[in-house]
């Protein structure tokens, strides 16, 4: 319930101090205060206010992989590590315009790494050429990976124990549709 009611005072654009689990653990407790919600010092509710710009610094928005075969390039050079970023929808929509495209849906997957992928190996650039020449595995490994990043993503948080002060990740939705 109360990661719940955090959330909610997030929404509304009220600092974390109003309820939220890290405002118990914000500060020192003082005589007379309990663990029940209620406004902490002036200083703690400002630092508390810019929390979430910080957290908005730690968004992970490019993650690396490593191809099951890897992309050989005209050289014979074997390119296998690589960088992928998070896809905008701009991404996703630009591709449709593609004549390739229009004529072969199939094709879409090809264009759209071709836009996200931004480092293989050694490569000078990555785009749909590229993709369109890699390993079957190696572009169902892509697929696979795109869709993990894009779709599925995470709902975990990065909290702070209250009494010990000690960092960890919680879950904020449920694993299956409905749960929360």
């Amino acid at each position: 319930m109360r990661r719940t009611a955090a959330r909610a005072g997030r929404a509304a654009g009220l600092p974390e101090a109003a309820g939220g689990p890290e405002a118990a653990g914000a500060a020192e407790p003082g005589p007379g205060s309990g663990p029940g919600p209620g406004p902490g010092p002036v200083q703690d509710s400002a630092a508390l206010a810019q929390a979430p710009l910080l957290q908005q610094d730690h968004l992970r928005t490019e993650f690396p992989f490593q191809l099951p075969r890897g992309y050989v390039d005209d050289s014979g050079t074997v390119h296998r590590d690589g960088v992928m970023r998070l896809s905008t929808a701009r991404d996703e929509l630009v591709p449709l315009r593609d004549v390739r495209v229009q004529e072969n849906p199939a094709y879409l997957s090809v264009v759209l790494l071709g836009r996200v992928i931004t480092r293989l190996g050694t490569l000078p650039m990555v785009h749909d050429g590229i993709v369109e020449n890699m390993f079957a595995s190696d572009l169902a490994f892509l697929q696979d990976f795109y869709r993990q990043i894009n779709a599925e993503g995470h709902t975990r948080a990065a909290v702070r124990c209250p009494h010990c002060t000690e960092h960890f990740e919680v879950e904020l939705g449920g694993s299956r549709l409905g749960e929360s």
